[in-house]
């Protein structure tokens, strides 16, 4: 594990060790989360936003939606993305940390043996 001890400045600002910095992919933006009695700080997601355009768009023509109607509902699947996505994320942390309900590889995959 690697660690380093920073100075907070009287503004409160800490500065992150270039080593950091580099190995976990830091940007413009932190996240800041506090964990019990820990604050962690890690490089902010970034959503684009595009992540399953094609998919949805696929799925849409494929109900044979065009024109207005294709755009409209593209923009309406769309704009559910982020929200499931954030949402998936805050589950996986609180089942990282033990609390809330959990889902087992059994309850996603299903039991892969062969009778």
């Amino acid at each position: 594990m690697d660690k380093k001890i920073i100075s907070i400045s009287s503004k409160r600002q800490i500065t992150i060790p270039l080593k950091f910095f580099e190995m976990l992919g830091f940007k413009d933006e932190a996240e800041c989360i506090v964990r019990g009695n820990e604050l962690i700080v890690r490089p902010a997601r970034q959503y684009a936003g595009g992540e399953f355009s094609e998919q949805i768009l696929a799925d849409l023509i494929s109900q044979g939606l065009s024109g207005d109607e294709l755009l409209t509902q593209f923009r309406r699947l769309q704009a559910q993305v982020r929200p499931a996505v954030e949402a998936m994320i805050a589950a996986a942390d609180n089942a990282a940390l033990g609390n809330g309900e959990y889902t087992t590889y059994d309850d996603v995959f299903g039991d892969n043996e062969e009778k």
